[in-house]
């Protein structure tokens, strides 16, 4: 059996209606990969007065990402020490990508990867329905509401 291909995904995600606004991946779960994503983030959109929450992990708390935020004019949020619930909505963006994608779909390499979490972005994005944006995928309620 090959090993097993280890990959890690940051990813960004608004929560005005759920949107993966920015994603990468990397072998390496580092301060770059979060830098890149958020790099990927401020060329995407106007991130100046944006709060952007996450864990308490490393690299969220290392003075080069505050250092970066800061010099895009978004305040940084990080959750309570070991309570899960305050990341729930991207831990539920995470849990549907493995259930209805990665678990289905056995990637036998890093182009394979990339190319299933690209696919499922797109779909989750646009195309896969949520009844709290009205039965709306992200991006449609979006525009419906002028934004």
């Amino acid at each position: 059996m090959p090993p097993a291909i280890l990959t890690y995904l940051s990813a960004i995600q608004d929560l005005f209606n759920n949107e993966i606004v920015a994603w990468q991946l990397s072998e390496r779960n580092d301060v770059k990969l979060v830098l890149d994503t958020v790099e990927q983030w401020t060329r995407k959109r106007d991130v100046s007065e944006a709060v952007l929450h996450s864990d308490q992990g490393f690299q969220y708390t290392s003075q080069a990402y505050n250092t970066r935020l800061e010099a895009f004019g978004v305040k940084c949020s990080h959750s309570r020490k070991a309570i899960c619930l305050d990341n729930a909505c991207i831990e539920s963006f995470f849990s549907h990508l493995k259930t209805e994608k990665l678990y289905l779909h056995q990637c036998k390499s890093e182009a394979e990867i990339h190319q299933a979490v690209e696919e499922y972005i797109y779909f989750y994005n646009y195309q896969r329905f949520q009844a709290k944006l009205k039965q709306r995928a992200p991006v449609e309620y979006r525009h419906a509401l002028g934004v």
